[in-house]
């Protein structure tokens, strides 16, 4: 699906193994993500901040999951760019992370042309963003995670599977399952399972519908379920990242 229109606004784009939102959004508490992310200050720097009293302005970094922290983007337009432990950049970036560290500082240059970027981003252009010098070899994910991985995030399953299920499809004990799972993906599953909840409600929501309707398509119990995974999840809470969003496109 293309998209080559003007973005104006906060805009959401959720793909099988990618999502990005672009805008202005407030800073966030201490959190940590359960995937990768690219973070991009679009009009300036943004602040990181790390639980050791580190802070440092930033034009962009990768974060790997998992990884705590506090995200500013002290009034800029930022890009928060989530890869998905099956994407093929992720394969790539746990080889980089185990070189240089679960943070990459300014793996893109600083933006100049903001509108290009911008569309680079909402159609997962990474190569054309990131020096490729930085990309090493390919490391793919055990089969048998990756189609539980894929499994979770099926939006056309009525409810959310459980570590035992998958455990059984893929024929592992739930312990033999709950390791592998956390060691190629590089969360745990319970983590993951909120993420893929939360990435759903995400997906389901419409500029004009309502929070509750997107914890519902989310599997969660109710809105203030869905809150608190949120919170823990962005940092933020719901509604001062989906109430400012122009538009959401979901590229199947």
């Amino acid at each position: 699906m293309e998209v080559w229109a003007v973005l104006i606004g906060n805009a959401l784009t959720v793909g099988l193994d990618k999502a990005v939102y672009l805008g202005e959004l407030p800073a966030t508490g201490w959190h940590r993500h359960a995937a990768p992310v690219l973070l991009v200050g679009l009009s300036g720097r943004f602040r990181l901040r790390w639980p050791d009293g580190r802070s440092e302005h930033c034009h962009s970094a990768l974060i790997d999951a998992g990884v705590e922290h506090v995200f500013d983007p002290d009034g800029e337009r930022v890009a928060i760019l989530y890869l998905e432990p099956d994407a093929p950049e992720v394969q790539r970036l746990r080889v980089l992370f185990a070189q240089r560290g679960p943070v990459v500082g300014e793996p893109l240059s600083r933006v100049v042309d903001r509108w290009h970027t911008e569309q680079r981003l909402n159609h997962f252009d990474l190569d054309a963003l990131i020096d490729r010098r930085l990309w090493p070899s390919l490391q793919p994910v055990d089969a048998r995670v990756l189609r539980s991985l894929r499994h979770l995030r099926d939006a056309g399953l009525p409810s959310m599977p459980d570590r035992e299920a998958l455990a059984r499809t893929v024929h592992l004990s739930s312990s033999r399952f709950n390791h592998l799972f956390s060691e190629e993906a590089g969360v745990s599953f319970r983590s993951y399972r909120v993420w893929s909840q939360v990435r759903r409600a995400l997906a389901a929501y419409r500029p004009d519908g309502s929070l509750t309707d997107a914890a519902l398509d989310g599997a969660f119990a109710d809105s203030a379920h869905f809150s608190r995974m949120f919170r823990s999840t962005f940092g933020m809470t719901p509604s001062s990242v989906l109430k400012p969003l122009r538009s959401v496109t979901v590229l199947r």
